[in-house]
């Protein structure tokens, strides 16, 4: 199946932010584009817009003057739908209604061809929904890009119940031809990135609503030890808390009010009271002039032990064997046990569990420390520890010191079960394999989609690989006693990898 060829006119209605962004990509991919906006001068407008960034992409050289006037040739103003005609695809960019995109698509119909491609750009409305009264819904496909269109690499190419399939291949052949990274997806709520990617957010609400941390150590937690490039509360400050939260809200309601997607009340109170973040210059944190930035909890100096004992098998903790090493702290280990069974045991007789889905009060013993699941421990800034309320200060401060003899922060939280890292991954790790499973996405797919949709350090599914199926499916069936609301009940998906895992291992 070949890519629309590039002197195919492409139509782009709606002149927004994205739709601009979707113009300026098919116009550097050498299409000619209309623009088309119901609000008189609208379109006029967005030509000049794009025009002014072409010329600045002249100015950095990344388009030469030449090619800048030949795109500027090709891209023109539409007066009426109608001037839409002989386009071959039509990207549908306005507001997040249903029935006004219904009646769109329905006008758009009665002028352009049965072989134009229709496709929408929405974020999170049913894309079958959308074609539905159409007369022709089989050339109806979801191409769902991300802002800014013309930087973020990444577009869902999303079929709806009706897309025939050599549409929705049309489509994606023709993303790559524009130099995007596509990959294909059913239409299920959120598609992939908002269905998949609402746990970055609700486990970072939910630690901070039970008293675990305030939202900048959460923050500098995923970002300093799990390797994601901004916190959730920073993150959600930038995107609009409204916006997030009206996603969140609209997944949950998609999946019938599904425990796993239910929105935060905090955040509900963040946008009832006004504060959307930068753009009101108020969100989590303050944005006026001359703000003090947030400044994570971290712990003061603390000597470090002289030597460690490992017991058992760390799992995805095993490479601070060799950190402690290389540090000089003394290591001696203990006959390997089962994956999940092993700790560290400091010289006072306190113990160091990777964090596990308990929380260290349940523990008999009062010397119990829970250290926070990392992506990558030798490049990690910082590390997490929780601990119970009455633990020994002794205890505490030699787990501090002990990574602190590894270069790195360490931030004391709350006795939350499951941490921070560990039960955002962990729940990340089950809504991919779900997704997966339930045939949403391929697993490469899924993961080629979080990494470059919203700029994760890992896909979802290497990272459960990396870290261990089992280690994960336990963690949520402990978190999940401990809230039984069906919140953390781990996916049949995940479990089947568990089990699978056990297998391998056991072969």
């Amino acid at each position: 199946m070949a890519a629309l060829a590039p002197d195919r006119t492409v139509a782009v209605v709606g002149t927004g932010t994205m739709g601009q962004g979707i113009a300026q990509v098919a116009l550097v991919a050498g299409h000619p584009v209309r623009l088309y906006d119901s609000a008189p001068g609208r379109a006029a407008e967005a030509v000049a817009a794009i025009g002014a960034r072409l010329d600045r992409l002249v100015e950095k050289g990344r388009l030469d003057a030449a090619a800048r006037e030949a795109a500027a040739d090709r891209l023109h103003a539409a007066a009426e739908p109608g001037d839409l005609a002989d386009a071959a695809l039509v990207v549908e960019a306005i507001v997040e209604r249903l029935p006004v995109k219904q009646q769109l698509f329905a006008d758009l119909e009665k002028v352009v061809g049965d072989e134009t491609i229709l496709a929408t750009n929405t974020s999170s409305l049913s894309v079958t929904a959308i074609a539905g009264g159409l007369r022709l819904p089989g050339r109806f496909v979801g191409l769902h890009f991300f802002n800014p269109a013309p930087l973020l690499p990444l577009v869902e190419v999303v079929s709806g119940f009706a897309t025939d399939p050599d549409v929705a291949t049309r489509a994606y052949v023709t993303m790559k031809a524009w130099g995007k990274t596509p990959v294909r997806c059913a239409d299920t709520p959120g598609f992939i990135v908002n269905r998949v990617a609402r746990p970055f957010y609700a486990e970072a609400l939910r630690v901070y609503e039970e008293g675990g941390a305030d939202p900048a150590t959460i923050d500098a937690a995923l970002r300093e030890c799990g390797g994601f490039r901004m916190g959730p509360f920073e993150l959600t400050d930038l995107i609009g808390q409204d916006v997030n939260e009206a996603v969140t809200r609209s997944v949950w309601e998609a999946f019938h009010q599904d425990p796993k997607f239910t929105p935060s009340l905090a955040q509900r109170r963040l946008v009832e009271s006004g504060r959307l973040g930068r753009k009101t210059g108020h969100g989590w944190f303050s944005y006026a002039e001359g703000a003090q930035g947030p400044e994570a909890h971290t712990a003061p100096p603390a000597e470090a032990p002289a030597r460690v004992v490992v017991h058992g098998d760390l799992g995805p903790a095993e490479p601070l064997v060799g950190l402690f090493e290389e540090a000089g702290i003394g290591v001696r280990r203990t006959a390997r046990a089962g994956e999940g069974h092993g700790h560290i045991a400091l010289p006072g007789g306190g113990e160091l569990h990777l964090a596990d889905g308990e929380a260290s009060f349940e523990y008999p013993a009062e010397d119990i420390v829970h250290f926070d699941l990392a992506l990558d421990y030798a490049a990690a800034s910082r590390i997490v520890l929780s601990s119970r309320e009455d633990i020994a200060p002794e205890i505490l401060a030699e787990a501090v010191g002990l990574f602190q003899a590894l270069g790195k922060r360490v931030s004391v939280i709350g006795d939350v079960p499951g941490m921070i890292v560990a039960r955002t991954v962990a729940m990340l790790a089950d809504l991919a394999a779900d997704a997966v499973d339930r045939g949403v996405a391929t697993a490469e797919d899924v993961d080629t989609a979080m990494r470059l949709g919203v700029n994760y350090p890992a896909g979802p599914l290497e990272w459960a690989a990396k870290a261990g199926h089992r280690r994960l499916s336990g963690l949520l069936r402990s978190l999940h006693e401990r809230y039984p609301t069906g919140r953390y009940a781990p996916s049949p998906a995940l479990v089947r990898r568990a089990y699978a895992e056990d297998r391998e291992d056991a072969s």
